[in-house]
């Protein structure tokens, strides 16, 4: 029998859909309300361990994902999964209906930095536009607090390095557009409303869960940790390095790789801070503040696997800066965010793990 899949109710008008009563859990330390809270994309990789940790911690989570690059295994059996478009606001209304919700984490979206060159208004579309109904049905639901997964990409190309959040915001690329779009309607619907918002600037996450419960799993990823461990696994013939003549020591890119599991912890920490000080929002950078180029991704890949993959050198990709490092001092400063996994190894051998699990998962 196959994971169950709540479906859409769309029998009764929306005034018809009654609210439940709320039965909230206080957190020892600092009395937060473990308030119910909506996942969208949470049958995705970075949206399925927000989910876990989630769960982990004793919070009421549902998810709504349409499976377009999610996938049902990747949420646990006991979490309530809703198949629908986050631009769906009868289904919205159900799930906060259904659910009591009171916060909502937002992964839901497209991430592919050159496919938002080639087809811009599908990125407008799919990020900014169903982020509009997203967050509008929010409001007309009494939704308190709001995470959005934003990303370094809103920065575009850098003037100066690391990274802190008031740097200039001039993305280079339609996925960062499309990502900074949406940053400022959160915050001026937060300043019309009354919801309070923190939008976490992502660096480049990598890696999966430690216990191997979820990981990367769509497809044609580009990521570079997860087509290397693709690559080891015999899954690829090699890696393309994408532009080995910027301006960087090895003339390849630099990015700041994050574990997604320290990534789905800040998540939680961004959520507790909201719920403490519901008079304040947050935009904070995700990352670890030190930079590694693909070559020497791809050398500590080697090194992990105790093998040599093949690498092809190719021209750059449209869209791609030569360097994004975060400065995490703010987040450090806002939160109690005490990173588990910041090591480059642990983070490919975690990625790894995974994807030898995966290809078990498919054979079944």
């Amino acid at each position: 029998m196959g994971r169950q899949i709540c479906t859409a109710n769309r029998s009764g008008s929306r005034e018809a859909l009654p609210w439940p009563d709320l039965v909230l859990t206080p957190r020892a330390m600092n009395d937060i309300q473990k308030v119910p809270v909506l996942v969208t994309g949470g049958a995705g990789y970075i949206g399925s361990h927000a989910v876990l940790a989630l769960r982990d911690a004793g919070w009421p989570v549902a998810v709504i994902d349409n499976f377009s690059t999610g996938f049902a295994f990747a949420v646990p059996e006991d979490v309530p999964l809703y198949e629908g478009d986050i631009s769906d606001t009868i289904l919205l209304e159900q799930i906060f209906a259904e659910q009591g919700i009171s916060a909502i984490m937002h992964f839901a979206g497209s991430i592919v930095v050159p496919d938002s060159v080639e087809n811009p208004l599908a990125y407008y579309d799919n990020n900014t536009v169903k982020s509009r109904a997203l967050i509008e049905a929010a409001v007309e639901g009494g939704v308190e607090h709001f995470i959005f997964s934003s990303t370094a990409a809103t920065y575009g190309t850098p003037e100066t390095s690391p990274i802190s959040e008031d740097s200039p915001r001039q993305p280079i690329n339609p996925y960062g557009w499309s990502k900074l779009m949406t940053e400022q309607m959160l915050a001026d619907a937060s300043a019309a409303h009354g919801f309070n918002y923190c939008a976490l600037r992502y660096f480049n996450v990598a890696g999966a869960d430690p216990q191997a419960r979820t990981g990367q799993s769509t497809a044609g990823a580009t990521h570079l940790i997860k087509v290397a461990c693709e690559a080891a696994t015999g899954k690829r013939d090699g890696v393309a390095v994408f532009g080995t003549d910027y301006d960087t020591p090895d003339g390849t890119g630099v990015r700041d790789y994050i574990h997604v599991s320290d990534l789905a912890n800040a998540h939680l920490l961004a959520l507790e801070a909201l719920i403490d000080q519901p008079g304040r929002s947050l935009t904070l950078n995700c990352g670890y503040g030190r930079g590694f180029s693909v070559l020497e991704v791809l050398d500590a890949v080697d090194r992990v696997t105790n093998q040599t993959i093949s690498r092809k050198m190719e021209p750059r990709r449209a869209g791609d800066p030569a360097e994004l490092v975060s400065d995490p001092a703010r987040i450090r400063a806002t939160l109690p965010w005490q990173p588990q996994y910041a090591d480059l190894g642990q983070i490919i051998t975690h990625a790894l793990q995974w994807e030898r699990k995966l290809a078990e998962l498919r054979e079944e």
